[in-house]
Order: structure tokens, then C-alpha cells, then sequence
């Protein structure tokens, strides 16, 4: 299946009822796809991108994520994730979007230490109260693979990176520098 080159104009709708634009006229989109709602190793990096929010938005960037789990589901992890977060059971979007789901998502061992680190998290989290446990069988399996997107306000798919396991995807860096390199010259 080829990769989008370009996206037509739709609206997204976040857990919270708020309408998304995608492309967005007045700003570029960020559009992630991360795995299950609870995942560690996708909190992880949502905190990330979260501690560095204003930096973000700064550089006139929109942050959309997309979950393969229901809004319910999403509702119960991402309480204090200040994102757009779109719910997509179906996995509509991350077919057209041509985003996997494949055994090398835990195998990889490049995303051990993620995995370490975000079910560490996760835990101690947890057994403080602070957030649930992550589900022990996540609405649409636990082999999803990130993918991120940088959509310019006229369609266009400025870049573009599927992953390889589940904690290959743009660090707050590299998301910044491409923007900064999409922006038009004098």
C-alpha cells in the first residue's frame, strides 16, 4: 500500500468531543500513532512530548494522537495527557496510514530499555494511586509499531516515519528540526 503523500481535508474527533482539522490551515500537525491505551512504553513518550509542550506549539506544531482503543478506554489512561487524543478501535486510520502491527514490536531489542523504564513507571505509578494499571489484555493487542507524520496546512506529508519497535518514533528534537527545515525560505 503506498504511504500518503498528501491528506484530505477530514475532521477528527478527540475523546473529549473537541473537532480536530487535519491539515490544520493555521498550523502544522503532528499526528502520532501510538499503541494501546495504558501502554507504558507510549506514556513514556507522551510525557515527553507533554514536559515540552510550549516548545512545541512555539514552533506552530498541532499534537494529534491516535490509540487503537476505544474512547472509553482512553478516558481511563489519559486523564492528565493534555493532547488531542483520537480513538480509533477500528484501526480506520492506521490502515490509510499504513501503520503496523507486528511481533518485532516487543522482539526488537533496541526497545527493551523503554519497556524497563515505562512498566517501572507504570508501576510505581500505579501502586501509588497516582494512575491504573496498564490493562493486561489491551483492546487491540499489544503488537502495534509508532508512526509519526508531519502534515503542513495544505496536506501535504512533510515527513513522514514508521517505526520498527515499539519505541522507534521522533524525539521533541528531531519533530523540532523538521519543522524547522518545512519552513518556506525567503
Amino acid at each position: 500500500m503506498p504511504l500518503p503523500t498528501s491528506v484530505s481535508d477530514r475532521v477528527l474527533t478527540t475523546i473529549s468531543g473537541t473537532p480536530v482539522p487535519i491539515p490544520d490551515p493555521d498550523c502544522l500537525i503532528h499526528l502520532q500513532f501510538r499503541r494501546f491505551a495504558g501502554c507504558p512504553v507510549c506514556n513514556l513518550h507522551l510525557r515527553s512530548i507533554v514536559a515540552r509542550r510550549s516548545e512545541i506549539a512555539a514552533a506552530d506544531i498541532r499534537e494529534v494522537v491516535v490509540f487503537h482503543s476505544s474512547a472509553t478506554e482512553l478516558r481511563t489512561y489519559t486523564e492528565d495527557i493534555p493532547l488531542d487524543l483520537i480513538a480509533d478501535p477500528t484501526r480506520k486510520l492506521y490502515r490509510e496510514f499504513g501503520v503496523e502491527s507486528a511481533p518485532r514490536a516487543l522482539l526488537d531489542p533496541r526497545g527493551w530499555p523503554a519497556i524497563l523504564c515505562g512498566v517501572t513507571h507504570a508501576a510505581t505509578a500505579a501502586l501509588r494511586r497516582q494512575q491504573p494499571t496498564p490493562p493486561a489484555n489491551p483492546e487491540g493487542g499489544r503488537l502495534g509499531l509508532p508512526a509519526d507524520f508531519l502534515i503542513a496546512p495544505d496536506g501535504r506529508v512533510l515527513a513522514s516515519k514508521h517505526g520498527v519497535h515499539l519505541y522507534d518514533q521522533w524525539s521533541v528534537d528531531e519533530l523540532l528540526t523538521l519543522a524547522t527545515a518545512s519552513e518556506p525560505r525567503p
